[in-house]
């Protein structure tokens, strides 16, 4: 389950080739299958100009959104796709490791504090990359880890904070807007 997980997410991160395809096709041939449509349907316009790079944002978004909603097992599935994805990233290591130790970690609170390093360290790559379309907000909660403060990556400007949950699903504001 976990493998055709990440086969299809992989998949839709590689349709960045519109003159060779509709780049949203296969998207929505299978609605209501657990978080995967409303995800996708969102991250279809932002396209990071490293291939590997984009592939590995597709999973960091579900990862995201596994922690909004309090998802353990989505957080676990997520991850291991980030820490299956960054690997093949030449300077993936600290990413990847990372991402194993919240895919390893069975208490929701320590998931979210580890995505607060791997979203500085993620966001600090998608910067040095770029995009080639679309504009992802790095989102700042002053409340998140005991009032010490997070980031994370999102693609679009509403807050839905990974930090907090249902608990604090507003707090936050955009920092930055990253553009091509």
């Amino acid at each position: 389950m976990t493998i055709a997980a990440v086969t299809l997410l992989a998949a839709c991160g590689n349709s960045q080739k519109p003159a060779e395809a509709d780049p949203h096709a296969g998207h929505n041939h299978a609605p209501g299958e657990g978080h995967g449509a409303p995800i996708e349907k969102t991250v279809s316009a932002v396209v990071i100009k490293d291939d590997k790079l984009n592939a590995v944002y597709q999973h960091y978004i579900h990862l995201s959104n596994a922690l909004t909603n309090g998802d353990m097992a989505e957080t676990k599935v997520a991850a291991n796709a980030v820490q299956l994805g960054a690997k093949e990233l030449g300077n993936g290591a600290v990413l990847a490791g990372l991402a194993g130790k919240i895919a390893a970690t069975a208490d929701i609170e320590t998931q979210r504090t580890l995505f607060s390093d791997l979203s500085n360290d993620f966001i600090s790559k998608v910067k040095t990359a770029g995009l080639s379309s679309g504009e992802l907000y790095v989102e700042y909660c002053p409340m998140a880890l005991n009032d010490k403060g997070a980031s994370w990556l999102s693609n679009q400007k509403e807050i839905r904070n990974p930090y907090f949950g249902e608990s604090m699903m507003t707090c936050g504001e955009i920092k930055e807007t990253i553009r091509m």
